[in-house]
């Protein structure tokens, strides 16, 4: 049987249409195979959690050095703002304690220059009838004799510590009183004590020694007395200009 064809070149296309068909086909199939590898999958999960964490991370490092930057700029010009204002009060501060050592010294010199007429007076005030004084004299140099910031010639001052804070206050010697005297009257005696001990520039009476002994045929009784002289509050001293009238 003889066939014609109507349609010359249909066979190729169909014959072309089929192969292509087959091709997609067997390239899905490839795909879908290497999708259910578990592995790859694993493996490219893996790879994008990676990258998205360094990114992450990467961004967070930057803005958090980008602060603390920021605040270091910040505490160094703090740090030489308050260093400055921290020098300036020390050296102020060393001037006033300085200032206030030089007036203590002079207050204490001062306040002990009447030393022994401040003696002579309470125990003149204090003294009874029948009661005489045969010695009178104290121990201890006051301030005005014992200057505390005298150093032997040649001596250098000594430098205070670097940091070390200047002593403003003024150390005080102490001034001890020693009376010797008799007495007729033994109560006498007693209430001469007392009177001293009320005194503000005395303190600490005591008696050391008494014994009876006669003068001039009267019995008498020699004491002798030791006391502390103290240096009373300012408001207790008064002080009154020295006039001198001239005839």
């Amino acid at each position: 049987m003889i066939e014609i064809n109507l349609l010359p070149g249909a066979s190729k296309k169909a014959k072309r249409g089929g192969s292509t068909r087959l091709d997609f086909s067997s390239a899905l199939s490839g795909l879908s195979d290497r999708v259910k590898d578990r592995w790859l999958t694993a493996a490219v999960v893996c790879a994008v959690v990676g990258l998205s964490a360094i990114g992450v991370m990467y961004f967070t490092q930057a803005s958090r050095e980008r602060r603390l930057a920021d605040a270091e700029q910040k505490g160094l010009a703090d740090s030489t703002r308050y260093a400055s204002v921290l020098k300036e009060r020390v050296h102020l501060e060393a001037k006033r304690d300085t200032l206030l050592r030089q007036l203590n010294i002079i207050r204490a010199i001062d306040g002990d220059r009447f030393v022994w007429p401040h003696v002579l007076e309470e125990v003149s005030s204090a003294l009874p009838p029948y009661t005489w004084l045969t010695g009178l004299s104290y121990t201890g140099a006051p301030q005005g004799q014992n200057i505390v910031t005298a150093r032997p010639p040649g001596e250098e001052p000594a430098k205070p510590k670097k940091g070390a804070k200047l002593e403003t206050q003024i150390p005080l010697d102490t001034v001890r009183v020693r009376l010797l005297g008799r007495t007729v009257d033994i109560q006498a005696l007693t209430r001469f004590m007392s009177d001293l001990e009320n005194s503000p520039f005395l303190a600490n009476v005591t008696l050391d020694d008494s014994k009876v002994e006669v003068d001039n045929g009267v019995q008498v009784t020699d004491f002798q007395l030791t006391m502390l002289y103290t240096r009373p509050d300012s408001s207790v001293i008064h002080r009154v200009p020295l006039k001198v009238s001239v005839k």
